[in-house]
């Protein structure tokens, strides 16, 4: 039995190193999966091209990558044992404030490992917890934008895993005020956003990152969501978390505006009549166009949530009664 418990212990340790190697080999993997051994087949035929072997566990190609299924419990219990030696040896060391521990190869390993980890197994809160402890310590750009790229990966296979967002909002948090490029990078999430909420439907998760996104985002991207999200909008009327985005973006225009009203650098309420018009009379063309749906359409305006004594009543007395 002993005898046996060391090969199947070989085995997996084998596995977990050729994963490891593939993640490595291959920095720009932007997608994974699980798949049935029988498939491996049928991707190697898509990519005109032949296995090494009938019984592969692992295929990539074009940055993508797909595990068999067979294999993920061996790997699973291989990757946590590694990573959890790791981190058992970074503590250790770094209590014992030895001069002559290697910090940096520890911290690599633990890198490493917890990339493997997440990507089995995307709510391993530690994993999470050790990256953001190395991360942080770093205050790299690159190595923040390196766990945007993970985290993304991580929701290729799970779209509504809580804490690989809560992970993206962190890196945000750690480098806004900080990067020049923040525009682009809040712009990026939004889409990434809208592209994961094209392939999980009704994903509460995505869409509450999205929200918060808003307080990071300049006026001419609100402006600039408002309107490209409300196509979106419009084809999956169903969906809730959209029109409550919208909501969080026309309370956002608000805000701005009445903060421009105090300091007296408004221009007047033309420009914040003409969103809340257009966006009454987009949502009664929903209602005439969605028959049956009127009372969802009428809790969802987004114009319902903003009738408060901090904005202009002028504003929307002349919106709902023009």
């Amino acid at each position: 039995m002993r005898k046996e418990s060391m090969i199947l212990k070989g085995n997996s340790l084998s596995l977990l190193n050729e994963f490891e190697l593939i993640l490595e080999s291959d920095p720009l993997i932007d997608e994974v999966g699980f798949i049935h051994p029988s498939q491996f087949v049928t991707l190697n035929k898509e990519a005109s091209s032949s296995l090494e072997h009938e019984d592969a566990n692992f295929w990539s190609r074009d940055h993508k990558l797909a595990i068999s299924t067979d294999v993920l419990l061996p790997l699973y219990k291989a990757v946590k044992d590694v990573f959890m030696h790791a981190i058992s040896q970074y503590k250790r060391h770094k209590n014992l404030s030895d001069a002559s521990w290697d910090e940096g190869n520890l911290e690599s390993e633990v890198m490493k490992h917890s990339k493997a980890l997440l990507l089995l197994s995307c709510d391993f809160g530690t994993a999470w917890n050790f990256r953001k402890l190395i991360v942080s310590k770093k205050q790299h750009m690159l190595i923040f934008l390196d766990e945007l790229f993970l985290s993304a990966l991580v929701l290729s296979y799970s779209p509504k895993s809580e804490k690989a967002w809560c992970h993206r909002r962190w890196v945000i948090k750690m480098i806004a005020g900080k990067c020049s490029t923040m525009q682009d990078i809040v712009g990026k999430e939004s889409e990434l956003v809208e592209k994961i909420a094209e392939r999980s439907k009704m994903n509460y998760r995505a869409w509450n990152h999205r929200c918060w996104l808003v307080s990071y985002m300049t006026t001419e991207q609100v402006l600039h969501e408002l309107k490209k999200s409300r196509n979106w909008a419009g084809l999956h009327v169903a969906d809730n978390s959209c029109f409550h985005y919208r909501t969080r973006l026309m309370l956002r225009i608000r805000e701005d505006h009445c903060h421009k009203l105090e300091d007296g650098t408004s221009d007047g309420n033309d420009e914040i009549y003409r969103i809340w018009q257009e966006e009454l009379d987009w949502n009664e063309a929903l209602i005439k166009c969605y028959v049956g749906r009127e009372v969802h359409l009428t809790k969802r305006c987004p114009t319902g949530f903003v009738a408060s004594s901090s904005f202009p009543l002028l504003v929307l007395d002349k919106a709902f009664h023009n």
